[in-house]
């Protein structure tokens, strides 16, 4: 991994949480993410028409990941609605590391240096510590929990195949353009189908049409610049250093969103610092 890449996945894994508090922030988590996923469009086209066209064999891999992130979108949803930003969104990032890693070595066949799993290991140990928080009332927050390790099995899904067919696809740009074209499609249909009345929600509300915009372009910009890092390094070291997103979470959902401070979740912090900071080493 080189220092432009790592560079540039950091810079992704900030816009990530920035949109991220969004849709926890907002009254209405569904129509704050539709807004989000609309917002995707405009961007989606003007790429389109200057990307490169990709090769015809990756549609398979994006009809994949198409699906994938829509079941990542609906487990997100639900689990904002029942916990903090700050245990949801760590513990939803941090499993997919380990397990995109154990997938490239059992299945893909990559092998990796000390310092590249240590930092892999660091990272996720982070995260996972994050599930000992407690609740304001002293309690855990086991359904938050549960619902966000489902959303990291589908972030390490999603993974695994976006970063296999951007590699096959041969131009990331356009793959990712037409991808996330076809998630606005598919989730907007979604949406019509379980939740009709949120389309008038959003239409009348002309500061969530503008949060979405924003929301979209930021969203677009994060994984269209991890999609670039998964043709130039291993997916797994990119997936690990993405999360470091989860620190930017915590300090936005402590900072903007007033969500208590605790003694496991600064550890948590430091712990994935300490990842990033090997992973940082690793590069040659």
């Amino acid at each position: 991994m080189t220092t432009s890449v790592f560079l540039a996945v950091v810079f992704a894994a900030c816009l990530h949480a920035a949109w991220n508090s969004l849709i926890k922030g907002s009254a209405d988590k569904h129509t704050a993410m539709l807004g989000v996923v609309l917002g995707h469009v405009p961007i989606c086209i003007v790429m389109i028409l200057l990307a490169p066209p990709f090769n015809t064999e990756a549609l398979p891999w994006m009809i994949g990941g198409i699906f994938l992130h829509l079941g990542y979108q609906q487990f997100l949803i639900t689990a904002y609605r029942l916990a903090d930003l700050t245990l949801v969104y760590p513990i939803a990032r941090g499993r997919a590391p380990l397990i995109v890693t154990v997938v490239s070595v059992a299945v893909l066949g990559l092998s990796f240096t000390v310092f590249e799993v240590s930092g892999v290991l660091l990272i996720t140990f982070g995260v996972v510590f994050l599930a000992f928080a407690k609740r304001v009332d002293g309690t855990r927050d086991l359904r938050g929990v549960v619902l966000a390790l489902g959303t990291g099995g589908f972030i390490a899904a999603y993974s695994l195949v976006d970063g296999i067919g951007a590699r096959v696809a041969g131009s990331p740009l356009g793959f990712w353009s037409w991808a996330a074209l076809g998630n606005a499609v598919m989730f907007t249909c979604w949406t019509a189908l379980i939740r009709p009345k949120t389309f008038a929600g959003l239409r009348s509300d002309r500061s969530a049409m503008v949060m979405g915009l924003g929301g979209g372009t930021a969203s677009f910009l994060a994984y269209g610049l991890v999609i670039w890092a998964f043709t130039q390094a291993p997916i797994a070291l990119v997936t690990a250093l993405r999360e470091t997103s989860i620190v930017f979470a915590l300090l936005i959902g402590t900072i903007i969103l007033k969500e208590r401070v605790t003694r496991v979740k600064i550890i948590s912090a430091g712990v994935i610092i300490a990842g990033a900071a090997v992973l940082r080493i690793s590069i040659s």
